[in-house]
């Protein structure tokens, strides 16, 4: 009863006097001396096993005591053994500081320049073949460096590296915003992809506006190719008329076989039946193509060794497929 009373008076007082969180900064750093304690059973081997004075760690584990309004130790001499209460204590204790040490193991082997990793986003048009030559570009000379990959669509790669999800992406357009840091590394020219009995299919080059009469099929509102789709219509004197939104380009060159519009599109990696892609002449179709990472954000070594390889790569990211 006499536990259930001062437990009691604990969490009466830290309701009233301070918040969680101020209590936690004082607990935390006498977890571990609390727990070597604990294991030993014995204050001077617990301070000889670390190597700190035994005035400090006795000290520590009266002020968590203190803190936590709860005894933890009976103490006969130098000898001390845990109270039921200790114990239930010491069992959370010892799971809450494994689990510190594997995270700091997981970031410590996250930062290691030779295996670390890499989280990297970059656009779906981008993952059957341009990042996929990079990579294997990249790891002839860091072989064990490992990669979490994203594929998603530009402002969501961009939330990425805002919240830490990741380290670096590859999109279009290039962003320009004050907490990123971009840089133009290439571009892509966009070709009018028609199915290959539309009244265009015959041609190699075209101008835009020829297809102003035509459904298109897009990606959705917030895509950076549905952006630079829009706008150069409007450059070429017209607001297209959407018929489909999709999520992924494949899919959108499938819809123009099936003749349900026309789009435009990146060149595929694989050729596609059922379709005719046509240069556009006017206005200039293309896309560029950069890579952004957080203002500010410290790089782990494999980061900064990967951050070097894609800008090396400037003006040779994409392969030139155009006739």
């Amino acid at each position: 009863m006499v536990h259930d009373r001062s437990s009691e008076q604990w969490l009466s007082q830290g309701s009233d006097t301070e918040d969680i969180s101020t209590l936690l900064v004082r607990l935390v750093p006498r977890l571990a001396y609390f727990a070597e304690v604990a294991r030993h059973e014995h204050v001077t081997r617990a301070a000889q096993e670390i190597g700190v004075p035994q005035s400090t760690l006795s000290r520590a584990v009266v002020r968590l005591e203190r803190d936590l309004g709860v005894t933890l130790f009976a103490r006969t001499g130098r000898t001390v053994s845990l109270t039921p209460a200790g114990r239930t204590f010491f069992s959370s204790v010892e799971r809450a500081l494994a689990e510190v040490e594997r995270a700091a193991e997981s970031v410590r082997a996250d930062a290691d320049p030779r295996a670390g990793k890499v989280a990297f986003g970059f656009l779906h048009t981008m993952g059957s073949e341009t990042v996929p030559g990079l990579l294997r570009a990249f790891r002839a000379d860091h072989p064990m460096i490992r990669f979490t990959l994203v594929q998603n669509y530009g402002e969501a790669m961009l939330g990425g590296l805002r919240t830490g999800e990741l380290d670096l992406c590859l999109t279009s357009p290039v962003p320009d915003a004050p907490d990123l840091v971009s840089r133009r590394l290439d571009e892509q020219r966009l070709r009018l992809v028609v199915p290959d009995d539309h009244r265009l299919a015959g041609r190699r080059r075209i101008r835009l506006a020829e297809a102003a009469d035509d459904v298109f099929v897009t990606l959705e509102p917030g895509y950076g190719l549905r952006r630079i789709t829009d706008d150069l219509c409007a450059q070429a004197g017209f607001t297209p008329k959407v018929a489909f939104e999709g999520e992924e380009a494949e899919t959108l060159r499938g819809l123009v076989a099936a003749g349900l519009g026309v789009a435009l599109l990146p060149p595929p990696a694989v050729p596609r039946p059922g379709v005719v892609e046509l240069t556009v002449t006017a206005p200039r179709a293309a896309r560029e193509i950069g890579l952004a990472w957080l203002d500010g954000h410290p790089d782990t070594p494999p980061v900064a060794a990967f951050k070097k390889f894609l800008l090396s790569r400037r003006g040779r990211l994409i392969p030139t497929t155009d006739p």
